[in-house]
């Protein structure tokens, strides 16, 4: 059997579709190989949300074409969805799948290309171009120099791929699992809808079995991500393993007698009353089932959009130890006219409540935010409204982008695009105080004792002690001195901050997170 080889870009979305790939391949009986070079196929699992990932995405191709010519390159991911004929003009690509055919992936590449179209008859199974052709017609695939393209209309695609995805230089530690999939806002700058699809959730049950299975093969932390986390349940029906009622909770056996993956009500003193048929708590509901019917000691929670940081989602991090304090709220703009350009669904004032509420629950909570600069029409004094927004409010990073013009999106048609030096320069601004915010933070747990848990790194510092690399609860880089165990719980006292990290000394070792739950 062929091996294969899958290299993924952008985000934890792309990578967790990486890792069901790689899945689909070994259980097919492939081996994976351990660099481009020798493996015989090549997924490129591609990312579009910038000019600068698309390429990233050709040089890739063209690198992987020059190092290993004999090898079938088959481009995959969301710039393939987006601009197929593109890639499969680019010398050496053997085929391009895009996400509305990645789930059969690793079937389409390995069956005889004459008739991979025909291995899956189902509805979201047609090639681009081909939608308003007869059945018949439809399921062929077009053939560019003899490159093969699967991709159909991705609004009709219902697939969520999942598999847990390991950093590659920690795959005994933190696996991130997504549990979402798609978007269904419609942000003017934003490409992601249109080449993920709606917004639809891994069932309950899936999720369940997934964190019962890392934990029982010793995982001890996990992150649960999504393009649109905080959306997930919304489009569950009963009978689907793990609806999601209007109170937030699961339902019980005399309202769903399908679902076998139900979950104490037990009243969580510290959290807001729920009100029946409210619908913003169903990623709490799902939170409180990852807690309550797995032994997981460790649950950390990616990006959520600010509409959807609830009261009780708040309270609930704040008041389980079982759940890392650690809250990435996307901001985009301080500036409420930028923000209504962008489409966002909330205003300036909206945001900075909900960070204070954040803040005031968990006063040593890491705060991030994405944070875009040049928007078309952003003015001298929008930019500094940001700026203030920034300054004003306790985030302890930020990720700072430079607007970039994606083809198709109502921003890339506005008027005023902002000069790229002018954007570059609003981006250092931000940088800048991004880091001074993140020293500041660092430097308040000097003298102090935190917990963290290590990662399968070891590394010299410049005096060439030996540390090993550890990451806190609240999502702070910390270097132990010495050598430890990976997937271990410590405890460390902070001595000072030293190359962007905690240099700190251990003073327990901890068996479990669980004990302190």
């Amino acid at each position: 059997m062929p091996s294969f080889y899958v290299q993924n870009f952008g985000c934890r979305a792309t990578q967790a579709d990486g890792a069901a790939i790689e899945r689909q391949f070994e259980q097919r009986g492939l081996d994976r190989a351990s660099a481009v070079s020798e493996a015989e196929i090549v997924v490129l699992n591609t990312c579009t949300v910038t000019s600068s990932a698309d390429q990233d995405a050709r040089a890739a191709i063209r690198r992987v074409h020059r190092e290993n010519p004999q090898a079938r390159i088959v481009v995959t991911g969301c710039y393939a969805q987006r601009s197929p004929e593109e890639l499969a003009a680019l010398p050496g690509v053997s085929q391009v799948i895009g996400n509305s055919h990645k789930h059969h992936l690793a079937e389409i590449t390995l069956d005889n290309p004459t008739q991979s179209s025909s291995a899956g008859s189902e509805k979201a199974f047609v090639p681009v171009g081909m939608l308003a052709a007869a059945r018949d017609s439809s399921q062929r695939p077009r053939t560019i120099d003899q490159r093969l393209v699967f991709v159909s209309d991705i609004f009709a695609h219902t697939e969520l791929l999942a598999a847990p995805v390991f950093d590659a230089a920690n795959e005994r530690t933190r696996p991130n699992l997504k549990v979402q999939d798609g978007c269904d806002n419609r942000c003017s700058f934003c490409v992601i809808p249109y080449v993920r699809g709606q917004s639809r959730s891994l069932k309950l049950d899936q999720i369940l079995h997934e964190v019962n299975a890392l934990v029982a093969a010793g995982y001890r932390e996990l992150v649960i991500s999504g393009i649109n986390l905080g959306r997930w349940g919304r489009d569950l029906k009963s009978g689907l393993g793990g609806h999601v009622s209007g109170d937030g909770a699961l339902p019980g056996p005399d309202e769903h007698t399908a679902s076998n993956v139900g979950f104490s009500r037990r009243p969580q003193l510290a959290c807001p009353e729920r009100r029946e048929g409210t619908e913003d708590r169903r990623l709490v509901a799902l939170i409180r089932a990852i807690l309550d019917q797995t032994s997981l000691e460790k649950l950390r929670i990616s990006s959520v959009e600010p509409m959807d940081w609830s009261d009780e989602l708040i309270a609930l991090m704040a008041t389980s130890p079982r759940i890392a304090k650690h809250a990435h709220v996307p901001m985009q703009s301080g500036s409420d006219a930028v923000l209504r350009r962008m489409h966002r669904k909330y205003r300036p004032w909206h945001y900075r409540e909900k960070i204070e509420k954040i803040r005031a629950a968990m006063p040593t909570a890491a705060i991030g935010a994405d944070v875009m600069v040049g928007f078309p029409g952003e003015s001298e004094s929008e930019f500094a409204e940001t700026l203030r927004m920034i300054e004003d409010l306790p985030f302890t990073y930020l990720h700072v982008f430079t607007y970039s013009a994606r083809p198709g999106t109502p921003a890339a048609a506005m008027p005023n695009q902002v000069p790229v030096r002018v954007a570059r320069e609003r981006n250092r601004i931000l940088r800048e105080l991004g880091e001074q915010k993140k020293l500041s933070f660092m430097q308040s747990f000097v003298g102090k004792t935190i917990e963290a848990i290590c990662l399968a790194r070891e590394a010299e510092n410049s005096t060439r002690q030996i540390y090993t690399e550890t990451l806190t609860d609240n999502y702070l880089k910390l270097r132990l001195r010495g050598r430890h165990e990976p997937n271990r719980w410590v405890e460390a006292r902070v001595e000072h901050v030293e190359d962007g990290a905690l240099l700190a000394t251990l003073t327990a070792t901890l068996l479990s997170m669980q004990n302190q739950a």
